[in-house]
C-alpha cells in the first residue's frame, strides 16, 4: 500500500494521501477541497469499517456502509458546516464539543456525553473547540453503501 495516511478535508470528509500529499499537508500547500465553509484543526483515523448485508439499513437504502472514526479537534478548530447522508452516533471522549445547528440554537457535549446526528441536508450543522484541551470523539457513521461520510455545507447565516 505504501507510505501515507488518511486527512481530513474540509467537511470531515477523508481523503488519501501518498508521501508527497502527506508533506505538502504539513506544509500547508495542498490545495482544500471546493467548500463553503472549510473546517480548521480535524483530524481522524478509521479504527473499523465494514459494510452491513441489510441488516443495518438506512432508511431507503438496502446496503449500509459503517465506520467507526477517532476523531481529534483542535483547540479553536472547526468541523466547517456539514451535513451526514446518514445517522451519527458520538461519544465524547474527552473536551467539549460545541455544535451549532440550522436554526443556530448550540449544543454542547463533555467528556463522557453523547449524542446522535441526523442524516440529510437538513440537518446542517458545525462542531466547534472552544476550549484548551484537543475534543477526541468516537464517532460511528451509518450511511447508505459508497456515500461519504459528509457533505459540505454553506453556512445559513448564524451568528
Amino acid at each position: 500500500m505504501g507510505w501515507g495516511a488518511s486527512v481530513i478535508g474540509s467537511g470531515g470528509r477523508t481523503r488519501r494521501v501518498g508521501l508527497a500529499g502527506l508533506v505538502a499537508v504539513a506544509l500547508g500547500v495542498l490545495p482544500a477541497a471546493a467548500s463553503a465553509t472549510p473546517g480548521t484543526g480535524v483530524s481522524a483515523t478509521v479504527l473499523a469499517k465494514g459494510t452491513s448485508d441489510g441488516t443495518i439499513a438506512v432508511k431507503g437504502h438496502g446496503r449500509t456502509d459503517v465506520v467507526v472514526r477517532e476523531v481529534t479537534i483542535a483547540p479553536g478548530g472547526s468541523t466547517g458546516w456539514h451535513y451526514h447522508p446518514g445517522q451519527l452516533i458520538v461519544v465524547v471522549k474527552s473536551g467539549t464539543i460545541t455544535r451549532t445547528m440550522s436554526d443556530c440554537t448550540v449544543e454542547t457535549t463533555s467528556a463522557g456525553g453523547a449524542f446522535v446526528e441526523p442524516a440529510g441536508k437538513q440537518n446542517v450543522h458545525i462542531g466547534r473547540n472552544l476550549g484548551t484541551e484537543p475534543v477526541v470523539l468516537y464517532v460511528t457513521y451509518l450511511v447508505p453503501e459508497g456515500s461519504p461520510l459528509s457533505v459540505d455545507a454553506p453556512d445559513p447565516g448564524c451568528p
